[in-house]
């Protein structure tokens, strides 16, 4: 496992580390971290995970049986989010629905081939909406598939805010995106975007490392993905 760290201020490197994951530092943000992972990585299949997702313990075979059929080059899980709230009920009734209209987000644990991953560009470094944007380019270019299983991710963005006024705001920057306005224009209006990541991204080549294996948190066992080698990238800002 590959975690890639954002600038964290607490022990999650050095916890990291002990549990045997390599850790690699990158610019805070979700695309950039995420596609820092990747270039870092060397397995045929990449596994991106939020750091407050946990996944269930047969996923590695769940990925592994989907991609058994040649035609699939990518793919996520349902998503319930923890809590007892009414926002975290939503939530998981939601993420279905929107899952209808072909929208799949971050904390869904992506997966994806690596050949698919480079030819499409990987992650975008955006601020917001990079899940979006690798999702849309991914369908153009194969098989995106579901599966049943679920990840469970945490619900504390919803924590101390109004969440109906919350909801709203990220329901018009959906909308918003979807009508063709940038995603570093959209962060501005993100409340969960730092400041100094509200401004113009630049595009960046990362030279590819080494590879890293880790089973940490979400307990994934050592494994291979339809006999190749696979990394989990686990995102930590």
């Amino acid at each position: 496992m590959i975690v890639v760290d954002g600038g964290s201020d607490d022990e999650t490197c050095e916890i990291a580390r002990v549990r045997g994951a390599k850790v690699i530092a990158s610019e805070r943000g979700r695309g950039a971290q995420m596609h820092r992972g990747a270039c870092a990585s060397q397995g045929g299949v990449l596994w991106f995970l939020h750091a407050d997702t946990i996944v269930p313990a047969d996923a590695v075979e769940l990925i592994d049986e989907a991609f058994h059929n040649p035609r699939v080059i990518a793919g996520n899980f349902d998503v319930r989010f923890n809590g007892r709230g009414s926002a975290a009920r939503f939530m998981t009734w939601l993420y279905p629905q929107l899952r209808r209209l072909g929208l799949c987000y971050g904390d869904s644990a992506i997966f994806v081939r690596r050949e698919a991953y480079e030819q499409v560009g990987g992650f975008k470094s955006f601020p917001i909406f990079e899940d979006l944007d690798l999702m849309k380019r991914l369908r153009k270019q194969g098989r995106v598939v579901h599966l049943p299983a679920v990840v469970i991710t945490s619900s504390r963005r919803f924590g101390g805010r109004n969440f109906p006024l919350t909801f709203a705001r990220w329901a018009g920057l959906q909308v918003l995106y979807w009508l063709g306005i940038k995603p570093t224009t959209l962060a501005r209006f993100y409340p969960q975007c730092p400041s100094y990541l509200r401004g113009e991204f630049l595009e960046r080549k990362v030279q590819p490392g080494s590879q890293g294996e880790h089973g940490e948190r979400t307990e994934i066992s050592q494994s291979r993905f339809t006999g190749e080698s696979h990394d989990v990238l686990l995102r930590r800002s």
